[in-house]
């Protein structure tokens, strides 16, 4: 790990300048700066020499920067300091947004659910095995290509435009992606919120990160829209072990029957693109449709219908299309007066 200094102010405003000072943009720069809470991805990119920012500036403590759960007349916010502990926990989640309290709950072992934070777990970078291997100059770390697009590539992306095809690692992003979150950020220009499906954006050539966050910019809270009366959410998650795994692919779907009919569907897959993927063809196939075996069935084959998979992992697809049946009937046989009609399939 390369010499760095280390910086504790006392407040939100003090923190910020010192941001400013960095100069990052995604790619390290000499005299980059890095805010620091829980730390549980940047000091493994740190002490593995992936980043080595000049400046740690320490966040955990900041007078403006919240941890905790509240509800507000729009919802919930969530500071950005919340851990996964704390969501997986919190009865305010517990039932209006099921999902997010189950993805935390399968993000982590206990010991890191205790200090990851909500912030941190949304910005986190790719686990990819070239991005993370120090010897090798990947297009995410400024190099002219992605080597896992011809090379080793059972985990990588099934969608995107992007010259990269790492995945984003995050459970919790597909479900605020899902359940239509806000982030509200600041900076020493002011604060702004984004909507979910803007903070998140597939790399670029000019922004090698998977989100709009400048350098000079805090996450402050998440915020969670109202959920209708009946709004029913779940995350399934496969891994290539029991627990504790990054996903293979994972499924955050929302919805709400009424009157025997889908009146709100979304759905997100985590682990096949390097943002959280809206299956947006899968929510229209769904609206306005009676639930059935069928038509999960249909929404499956719609939610996967322009994925690309590499040399080595189209095994994703089908896993992803029986995630999504499954998720979608769990939550339809959520909703007493909808009984499923069976498509006749299996799996």
């Amino acid at each position: 790990m390369k010499p760095f200094t280390y910086e504790s102010p006392p407040t939100v405003d003090q923190a910020l300048p010192l941001l400013r000072q960095g100069g990052w943009r995604g790619q390290e720069t000499d005299n980059a700066a890095r805010p620091l809470a829980g730390g549980t991805d940047l000091l493994t990119l740190m002490k593995a020499d992936i980043t080595a920012p000049a400046r740690l500036v320490n966040v955990k403590r900041l007078d403006g920067l919240s941890a905790g759960i509240s509800a507000e007349a729009g919802g919930l916010s969530l500071g950005a300091l919340t851990t996964l502990a704390e969501i997986e926990t919190s009865p305010l989640i517990q039932q209006p947004y099921a999902a997010l309290a189950e993805a935390a709950a399968v993000a982590a072992t206990p010991q890191l659910r205790n200090m990851a934070t909500i912030g941190g777990n949304l910005l986190q970078r790719p686990r990819c095995w070239y991005f993370r291997n120090p010897h090798l100059a990947c297009w995410l770390k400024g190099g002219d290509d992605c080597p896992a697009h011809d090379g080793e590539n059972q985990l990588h992306a099934l969608f995107g435009d992007s010259p990269c095809d790492a995945v984003h690692p995050s459970d919790l992003a597909s479900v605020v992606h899902a359940l239509e979150a806000e982030v509200h950020l600041r900076s020493a220009a002011g604060e702004r919120t984004l909507p979910i499906g803007e903070f998140f954006a597939q790399p670029t050539n000019d922004r090698r990160t998977e989100t709009t966050v400048r350098a000079d910019e805090l996450v402050l809270a998440v915020r969670l829209p109202p959920q209708p009366q009946g709004t029913r959410s779940i995350y399934l998650k496969a891994m290539d072990r029991k627990i504790w795994a990054f996903a293979l692919v994972g499924v955050a779907a929302v919805l709400r029957v009424e009157g025997g009919r889908i009146a709100a569907a979304r759905v997100t897959l985590s682990g096949v693109a390097n943002v959280p993927w809206r299956a947006e063809a899968a929510e229209r196939e769904l609206l306005g449709a009676t639930p059935s075996g069928a038509l999960f069935a249909s929404a499956a084959e719609a939610a996967l219908h322009s994925a690309a998979p590499l040399a080595h992992n189209g095994y994703k697809v089908p896993l992803a299309k029986s995630l999504v049946r499954s998720a979608l009937a769990a939550l339809a046989n959520g909703a007493p007066e909808v009984p499923i009609q069976s498509s006749g399939e299996s799996g």
